[in-house]
């Protein structure tokens, strides 16, 4: 038995389903477990390119049991339109739902669209998927769990309570008190509900068997370190724990020790949404990278920020979600330039940072830089880290000291296969006699 979580170590976006794609050839299970569907995981294989949003990235092997774990908030009409996509490309999934996760109402959505609105400039910069209402519901015990779908009765009365105070909330903050009915979100529910039911289950019973049995358990996270609600660069932050240290709690199975923590990292720094960004590109290289390297949200479609290398940030990000080994993806999307920068530390009021600091000093913080030369080859194809041009190698081991964690995985591109594994290579320098 091995028990995996592949989480990311800055903002989000670092290609994390293309690793959990990778990762999950040879797993009995995948677990999403936290977040709804406000991001997204891109995945390049056999089967051609799909953006999953809520489903995890173990679905294109159909030996896996992919679970939506009860950490999760799920947009049901969202994950059900998912799903029937996937079937209509010809990928037929095995899916469970934890009946503990909780739904994502269309009234969680018009609340965080309205609350942005009220923000204005100081807006969190929300996907407005109604993700935070929706984990704000759950703390304030006004949610309402995917197993209560199962029980007409209780979840017409439940549901009936929390309109009456959602109603009065949209009235009397926002000035939208007939911006929906509880008959609306009645039919809604059952609605998709009902095209959800029969995968509505006790997941931890599965996780549990499955790791009695000796299965591999793959957890996969959502978003980055950076975004996590308690250690991210609060208050712009997801709602939920994007932690590796979470994964059992959000995923249901319990008593287990985590045996591997992969913690994906891009060779460049990008981020979607608000909040302090220190190591922000000139615009005349990052708008030609962001062309090339595909930088787009995969849930929005926003044009990502771009950055140099923050070797802080990441060894930060390394450090708190426990990684045992990093993935560092689409190095190729470097070739080309002639120098890269790599941050090491920040200067902020004549004082040098070399811990990852709260936002009052992140806000106003400058990059300090060390310079390394940049390749021109096209490495796409390569496939043994010995094989990289010189200045690839020297950036990706500089890379690794800085970070204090070992770099096994290098990508390459974005399909399955365009992955260097430092794990499987042997030096052929030692000769064994």
């Amino acid at each position: 038995m091995s028990i995996e979580v592949v989480v990311g170590a800055n903002w989000g976006d670092e290609g994390k389903g293309r690793m959990v794609d990778y990762l999950a050839q040879d797993a009995g299970f995948v677990v999403r477990y936290q977040g709804g569907n406000n991001a997204g995981h891109t995945v390049v294989n056999e089967f051609g390119e799909f953006k999953l949003h809520l489903l995890p990235s173990g679905v294109f092997n159909p030996e896996v049991v992919n679970i939506l774990g009860p950490g999760m908030v799920i947009d049901l009409e969202a994950l059900a339109t998912e799903i029937d996509e996937l079937k209509a490309r010809g990928i037929h999934p095995n899916i469970r739902i934890s009946d503990r996760a909780t739904i994502c109402f269309p009234f969680n959505k018009m609340a965080d669209g309205w609350e942005e609105e009220r923000l204005g400039k100081n807006a969190y910069g929300s996907t407005r998927r109604g993700i935070a209402p929706a984990y704000g519901d759950r703390t304030i015990k006004k949610a309402i769990q995917i197993g209560e779908v199962l029980y007409p009765g209780r979840l017409r009365t439940r549901l009936e309570q929390i309109c009456d105070w959602k109603l009065l909330e949209a009235d009397k903050v926002y000035g939208h008190g007939d911006a929906f009915t509880f008959e609306q979100m009645l039919e809604w529910a059952e609605t998709w509900g009902g095209k959800l039911r029969d995968l509505i289950c006790d997941t931890s019973v599965l996780l549990e068997a499955g790791a009695k049995a000796g299965r591999k358990i793959l957890f996969e996270a959502q978003l980055g370190t950076l975004r996590d609600l308690n250690f991210g660069i609060y208050p712009f932050t997801t709602s939920s724990c994007t932690l590796a240290s979470y994964a059992p709690i959000g995923g249901g199975l319990f008593g287990h020790a985590l045996d591997r923590v992969v913690a994906v990292v891009k060779a460049f720094s990008t981020c979607v949404g608000e909040g302090p960004f220190v190591t922000l590109m000139e615009k005349e290289l990052a708008d030609p990278l962001r062309q090339s390297a595909k930088e787009y949200g995969a849930a929005t479609g926003r044009p990502r920020t771009i950055g140099h290398f923050d070797a802080l940030a990441t060894r930060y990000g390394c450090q708190v979600q426990g990684a045992t080994e990093v993935a560092l993806t689409k190095l190729d999307s470097l070739s080309g330039q002639k120098t890269l920068k790599i941050c090491t530390h920040y200067e902020w009021n004549g004082k040098l940072f070399d811990r990852f600091p709260l936002n009052p000093v992140l806000e106003e913080a400058k990059p300090v830089y060390v310079e390394l030369p940049g390749w021109s080859e096209d490495i796409s194809g390569i496939r043994r880290f010995a094989d990289l041009p010189d200045a690839a190698r020297a950036y990706v081991e500089q890379i690794e000291a800085l970070i204090d964690c070992p770099i096994r995985y290098v990508s390459v591109g974005p399909e399955r296969e365009a992955l260097i594994d430092r794990g499987e290579e042997v030096d052929e320098s030692i000769i064994i006699l």
